[in-house]
């Protein structure tokens, strides 16, 4: 119990540094990663570009001082630029394979809907089973591994929508949002910070993250509120908007997150506000609408579904 309120006490003192010094106004995305991080997901940052998210991510991967790669997505990017490729060794006589960046704790993709979608498709198993296979021969990533993956809205010119099957790797996606009028005229008034994100000393070790997954993963989750994310993926399901609704791995992902929930908020134990919290940003982009309804807006038709299903008395 002590190692765990220790380990507990650094991944909010994690929080509240880089929320308070570095990532001001980026509270709600911040948090967000952290539970992506401690539930062993991905993240997946929407937004328009210049407000911040690939700065999120740099912070992010500094304070936990594990290795980093970084993917600059564009139209021309190749499956090969993201795995790695074997090349023949002269010297050795033989072919030797070269680990793309892919090889990394914390990966940044950015601006991934630029890539075309055969490459976005080289992800999928890498997200999904933290291995990668290139010419039949299949390696292992690094634990742990995160993708955080940045998105333009899909209106603007050279992109890409996501096929579904990704979207569903990812864990959690959310936004950041302009910062508040007085903050933001401060970032304009001292410029960017950017390159203070080199300044960040790891405030996280590896073990530690370790540690804090484990105990996330012994939250715990009663019949009832299990009962709830079941009726509540089943209610996704039965919708007239929709053409498929949470899958199980949805529901799984809404499990896992309401329990770093919970730990974040110094419980042992999930409650019905934890499963609330968590359900637009894990749930809301697994759904897919019919035609005639794909205008409408993911989060605010996953909240009318959320009021249907009774919150259970736990």
């Amino acid at each position: 119990m002590t190692s765990d309120l220790a380990h507990q006490a650094k991944i909010l003192h994690f929080l509240d540094r880089l929320s308070n010094h570095y990532l001001q106004g980026k509270i709600r995305a911040l948090k967000m990663a952290v539970i992506a991080l401690l539930s062993d997901g991905h993240l997946l940052l929407e937004d328009i570009p210049g407000l911040g998210k690939t700065t999120l991510a740099l912070a992010l991967s500094s304070a936990l001082g594990l290795s980093f790669g970084r993917i600059q997505c564009t139209s021309d990017l190749l499956p090969s630029d993201i795995t790695g490729l074997s090349i023949f060794d002269r010297e050795l006589n033989t072919f030797r394979f070269i680990e793309g960046p892919i090889f990394n704790h914390i990966l940044l993709v950015d601006e991934i809907n630029r890539a075309m979608p055969k490459t976005q498709s080289a992800m999928l198993e890498a997200m999904e089973e933290r291995k990668v296979t290139v010419e039949g021969k299949t390696y292992p990533l690094p634990e742990p591994f995160m993708v955080i993956a940045t998105q333009n809205p899909t209106e603007q010119i050279g992109t890409y929508r996501l096929p579904e099957s990704q979207m569903d790797r990812f864990l959690i996606t959310t936004g950041i949002g302009y910062p508040p009028e007085d903050l933001e005229k401060a970032i304009i008034r001292q410029g960017g910070i950017r390159k203070k994100m080199n300044e960040i000393e790891p405030i996280v070790s590896r073990i530690e993250i370790e540690e804090a997954r484990q105990a996330v993963s012994g939250i715990h989750l009663s019949d009832k509120l299990v009962d709830y994310i079941f009726k509540i993926a089943h209610a996704t399901r039965e919708h007239p908007f929709t053409v498929s609704g949470i899958s199980t791995r949805g529901a799984i992902s809404m499990a896992s997150a309401a329990r770093a929930v919970a730990y974040l908020e110094n419980r042992n134990y999930v409650i019905p506000e934890d499963i609330k919290l968590i359900a637009s940003p894990v749930a809301a982009h697994r759904l897919i609408f019919l035609p005639e309804h794909e205008s409408l807006n993911k989060q605010e038709v996953l909240q009318s579904i959320l009021q249907t299903v009774p919150v259970p008395i736990v």
